[in-house]
């Protein structure tokens, strides 16, 4: 063969391997295998128990974590700081459920957290779970909420006896910077469309700071489509065509009610991951906040579901920079969830928190 023909063969080869589809390989740098440590939080309730079967998959796939464990109570009137000071040193939380008392004026310790922290974006993801049967199938929603201000800023005080003031805080700053958040996990996630829940049509100074910021932000992303939703219509929209929605965007109080909504939804609290992030430090916890302490029965009889907080953790995975430990425990979950063997009472099952554990363990390759 001429050179001239040799050198139109290898442009030929060239091209072609130019234009095939190539995966992605993650390539572990030096140092990355080492153990990293894990704030832990088991919590009230079933807190333990849940916590407790994320330690037990950690150790059965020779995860590069281990944990540092502090008691901590929802009665509590402060969060320790030894606690403050571990996560701070650690960056990374794994925590169950706080129960939050109701009046008292008691504080809510997960709000401390936040707000210590400065965790201003929740995250939870809403997904249909293939093998969990729902009444609506195709939903695939992130709800990213606000978390630092809002309703939750706690100014409260009473005027005279028997009238209450309670004061919603909306800043631009924080407004911005979660739709921030919420543009650059769609643009980064592959996702198509950012909503905006609201209820500017009434509290039109707070709400409309709110959507104005999120509109100044929605300019600099021309890729994604961005629209806005009254916040009784997002309801009403989620219990109906929870499909059209992609990823939500939401004041604080909100963000909690479409949250636990749309978990009910896709398969209910028990199985919905979440996070909570700011710039330095990450809270991973159940997505959804109803029914994350469970009730007294479910704790004696041991029969809390440990998905929500097993995938939870390995979104902490992710974030932590261990993908293949992540999708490990993933697809072991998956799998015992598509082949409905083992499930809990909420999941209409009859089987321990142990005995979910159990089969998530043996499915891990």
């Amino acid at each position: 063969m001429s050179a001239s023909r040799r050198s139109v063969s290898l442009l030929k080869t060239l091209l072609t391997h130019k234009t095939q589809t190539r995966a992605v390989t993650y390539m572990p740098r030096p140092g990355d295998g080492a153990p990293r440590p894990i704030t832990l939080i088991p919590g009230d309730g079933i807190g333990p128990l849940v916590t407790n079967a994320v330690e037990q998959v950690m150790e059965a796939m020779h995860a590069p974590v281990y944990f540092e464990k502090y008691e901590v109570y929802g009665d509590m009137k402060w969060m320790p700081q030894e606690v403050i000071d571990s996560i701070k040193k650690n960056k990374v939380c794994l925590k169950g459920g706080l129960r939050t008392p109701m009046g008292g004026g008691v504080n809510s310790l997960n709000v401390q957290l936040r707000r210590e922290l400065d965790l201003y974006a929740s995250l939870v993801d809403c997904c249909n779970l293939p093998g969990l049967p729902t009444r609506h199938e195709n939903v695939d929603i992130v709800v990213i909420r606000e978390n630092t201000e809002g309703e939750y800023s706690g100014l409260e005080h009473e005027v005279v006896p028997g009238v209450v003031e309670s004061l919603k805080v909306i800043t631009k700053f924080c407004s911005e910077r979660i739709a921030k958040y919420a543009f650059e996990y769609a643009y980064l996630n592959n996702r198509k469309k950012v909503t905006a829940v609201h209820k500017a049509n009434i509290m039109k100074l707070a709400d409309g700071l709110f959507l104005e910021s999120c509109r100044h932000v929605a300019a600099k992303y021309p890729t994604i489509t961005y629209n806005e939703i009254i916040v009784d219509n997002c309801c009403m929209q989620l219990v109906s065509k929870p499909e059209q929605f992609d990823v939500m965007v939401t004041p604080n109080l909100y963000g909690n009610l479409v949250a636990n909504t749309a978990a009910g939804i896709a398969g209910g609290t028990g199985v919905m991951p979440g996070g909570n992030v700011g710039a330095e430090h990450a809270v991973f916890e159940q997505g959804a906040s109803a029914g994350n302490v469970g009730k007294e029965k479910m704790v004696e009889q041991k029969t809390a579901n440990p998905v929500a907080l097993l995938l939870s953790s390995a979104m902490m995975l992710r974030h932590l920079q261990f993908p293949s430990f992540a999708d490990r425990l993933e697809n072991a979950v998956k799998n015992v969830i598509l082949e409905g063997k083992y499930r809990t009472k909420d999941l209409s099952g009859e089987n321990t928190t142990q005995e979910v554990v159990d089969a998530v363990i043996a499915k891990i390759d």
